[in-house]
């Protein structure tokens, strides 16, 4: 069944269930201008035609970190009120685990029908914070190793296979350490849970000062294999030296990857893996604020943008995201040729065993600071 179908097949419903007066749902989304553009353009119309009177205004804060934190800045300026002025949230791992500690969110996860079509683990730990029940993947995204096969036709599967490679095969290996995007600096966070010994640790635990001790080893090892590699000027520049031959291989984001070979931006042949024992990638979350003026509105918003027609034909077809919820539950409505191209390199049982999460905030820090000291 196609999506404008199943829509109108579920307006009746739904149009009992909620209100049908003049209602303004706010949704503030951290990230780029496309982020926007998707709510506007692709969720609003839609979800307004369910909900005759409801209008979807999209308000963008910014890219990154400063769009989530711009959202933080907004919500902890209205604690304490009775309503805030947004109604759902779209942000970054980082500062959803700060609003549910602050306790700015709403737990709402349970209350939707698209609840429980969550498996990952980053739907329950967002960097070594809890977050559980209060925050639904809107999408997910990957670091991977592109590479040519044509110069690699037997590609490393791992950190240390790939430590040998680089040495055997100097200036093959292209990245931007951990300037330029964040392709780099998820390498050099899987760099460290190949090479140490407190990767849990990382992942879901402030290590403090005594952290320090543990990573700099693997980062003096890290040091030694930067000797070997191109350095790239970002994520784009990773892309453009693998599409000219200049490098071989090299940490991309995965829908960017695929968003390139689509328009014609990358030679088509190159590949995909993700190295054991694990690379990282993060999810972007959907969040209701404490005292959100729409909330029973917000929460069906949410249950609509992330069910599987629209994860389907917004998450994946639009941007090449993987799905937030499990990809088992967007299957059926993707076509083979569709399901192929997302996954043809990378299965979702790859993405379940070596998907990992981003080290825990603190952490974060601790890492780019350290290798500031000892890599550069």
């Amino acid at each position: 069944m196609t999506l404008p179908l199943l829509l109108a097949g579920a307006a009746t419903a739904l149009a009992l269930a909620l209100p049908a007066e003049a209602q303004t749902l706010t949704i503030a989304t951290a990230g780029d201008a496309n982020m926007v553009e998707y709510i506007d353009e692709f969720l609003a119309p839609r979800f307004e035609a369910l909900h005759p009177g409801v209008t979807v205004r999209a308000l963008g804060t910014g890219p990154g970190d400063g769009g989530s934190q711009a959202i933080w800045e907004r919500l902890v300026a209205q604690a304490g009120a009775e309503r805030v002025d947004v109604d759902v949230a779209v942000v970054h791992q980082r500062m959803a685990g700060q609003m549910v500690r602050e306790e700015l969110l709403t737990a709402y996860r349970d209350a939707i029908e698209t609840g429980g079509l969550v498996t990952r683990d980053t739907a329950e730990v967002a960097l070594g914070v809890d977050v559980g029940g209060y925050v639904m993947p809107m999408f997910h995204s990957q670091i991977a190793i592109a590479y040519n096969p044509d110069l690699v036709p037997q590609p490393p599967q791992t950190y240390e296979e790939l430590a040998a490679w680089a040495e055997a095969n100097p200036g093959l290996f292209g990245y931007n350490g951990i300037t330029g995007g964040m392709s780099g600096v998820g390498f050099v966070f899987g760099w460290l849970y190949a090479f140490t010994e407190v990767a849990d640790e990382i992942k879901n635990a402030p290590l403090g000062e005594e952290g320090v001790q543990a990573i700099t080893p693997a980062l003096e090892k890290l040091a030694a294999f930067n000797g070997h590699v191109t350095k790239t000027p970002g994520n784009a520049g990773t892309l453009d030296a693998l599409n000219r031959g200049e490098i071989a291989m090299g940490p991309v984001w995965m829908d960017m990857f695929y968003t390139w070979v689509a328009d014609g931006r990358l030679n088509p042949d190159l590949r995909l893996l993700v190295l054991g024992p694990g690379m990282p990638g993060q999810p972007m979350y959907y969040v209701v604020p404490n005292g959100a003026p729409n909330e029973e509105l917000a929460r069906a918003f949410v249950s609509f943008a992330t069910s599987p027609e629209v994860q389907a034909e917004g998450i994946v077809r639009r941007f090449n995201w993987f799905p937030g919820i499990d990809p088992q539950h967007v299957r059926p409505i993707l076509s083979d040729d569709e399901w192929q191209r997302l996954f043809a390199d990378v299965s979702p049982e790859i993405l379940a065993e070596r998907g990992w999460s981003m080290p825990q905030a603190d952490n974060f820090r601790l890492i780019l600071e350290t290798y500031e000291r000892v890599v550069r």
